[in-house]
């Protein structure tokens, strides 16, 4: 009796080898044709490898957009941020998700919260997408802003963070920049380039100064708005009358080119794959 066990254990101890065997045969065999292995097998696996740079697919992400923006204006006084690829106009977030977004209190001058949501409230409704505030964080702006932060997070891609600053945490708000503000990319085989993962960094001692001016809440929430209109997607545009000037113009709301070009970024691709 004790025989014929043994047999019956072995011979499963050697379907599990043969498995196995055969698993790493076909990884094998699906890694000798490069174009196989990026395109079908890596972005499937990736997200569940350890340490992975990118989340499970599809977070929170609807079957159609979740907003809708306003017909464009006719006006050509915008420009949109250079495309990663030459054959996408352009990038944009997926409109079919949230775009979430977090605070950096520390430095914030009084009155930075209203601010902030006053700002977003004016991109959320000239592009169509949903912002969602997921309250404070911890978090400092950096160049090298991870976009998928799980310990801080969740599995899903970062959300935007704005953060008051200071040019000595910031070297790059020196001189008369009160405002920086940009998103990260992401992509899949097959699917467009999205924006993911968008910080502002502002100038808390620029602001607190500002905010003593005539109409200085105006003039401060238009510069929130003109870096979240960068995180977004628009660039800069030389004409004065628009508020994606670089130059600091008394513009203090979106003007009709402004409102055009975030009206188009408002109707990116809907990407699931992400």
């Amino acid at each position: 009796m004790p025989r014929p066990r043994g047999k019956r254990h072995g011979g499963k101890r050697h379907g599990r080898k043969w498995a196995i065997a055969a698993g790493i045969a076909l990884l094998a065999c699906l890694y000798s044709v490069p174009a196989v292995f990026e395109r079908f097998v890596l972005p499937a696996v990736l997200p569940y490898l350890p340490g992975t740079p990118v989340p499970p697919p599809g977070f929170e992400a609807s079957g159609t957009p979740l907003g809708h923006a306003p017909g464009s204006t006719g006006s050509r006084a915008y420009s949109l941020q250079e495309s990663p690829d030459p054959g996408q106009p352009f990038a944009a977030y997926d409109p079919c998700r949230p775009v979430h977004y977090v605070v950096r209190p520390d430095n914030a001058p009084p009155g930075a919260g209203q601010l902030v949501e006053q700002a977003v409230a004016k991109v959320s409704a000239a592009t169509g997408l949903r912002f969602v505030y997921d309250g404070f964080t911890s978090e400092a702006p950096s160049d090298e802003r991870e976009s998928y932060q799980p310990d801080r997070y969740g599995k899903r891609w970062a959300p935007v963070l704005i953060a008051w600053s200071t040019p000595a945490e910031s070297p790059d708000l020196a001189g008369d920049v009160d405002g920086l503000g940009g998103s990260g990319y992401a992509y899949t085989t097959g699917q467009p380039y999205v924006l993911v993962a968008g910080q502002v960094a502002l100038d808390a001692p620029d602001f607190a100064e500002m905010l003593q001016w005539p109409d200085g809440p105006h003039h401060a929430r238009a510069v929130i708005m003109h870096e979240l209109a960068h995180v977004v997607g628009l660039d800069h545009v030389e004409d004065p009358t628009q508020l994606m000037n670089p130059e600091g113009t008394d513009v203090t709301e979106f003007a009709a080119g402004d409102l055009a070009g975030l009206a188009v970024l408002g109707g990116g691709q809907c990407v699931p794959e992400l």
